[in-house]
């Protein structure tokens, strides 16, 4: 995949099709384009040791998600619920939409 290209948005429901979260499914927070990397909703979650600011705040351990890259995953058609490719289709007053390749289902940003 050439870098900073994708099919995926912010809000698509995804599967994870390799890693140690293989099977999970999860909502996108957000994509990092530039490294081709996705944070998916409690997938890849770390624990991220943080020092204390101030007197006041203590430091602490922070349970939160971590980038996946973008190839291990795949788009999950609200239709059909399988994980599937997607195209484009441009209708004809010529706003282009996302298609799911195998039930021909118009796929929306679920919000």
């Amino acid at each position: 995949m050439r870098q900073g290209t994708t099919k995926l948005r912010i809000n698509d429901k995804v599967e994870v099709i390799a890693g140690k979260d293989k099977g999970r499914v999860g909502k996108i927070l957000s994509i990092q384009k530039d490294v081709d990397r996705v944070v998916v909703e409690r997938i890849n979650m770390i624990k991220k040791h943080q020092k204390a600011t101030d007197a006041t705040k203590s430091g602490q351990i922070i349970e939160r998600e971590a980038g996946i890259h973008i190839s291990n995953v795949m788009l999950v058609c609200p239709d059909c619920a399988e994980t599937v490719k997607s195209g484009t289709k441009i209708l004809e007053d010529g706003t282009k939409i996302r298609v799911c390749k195998s039930c021909n289902a118009t796929i929306e940003i679920s919000k």
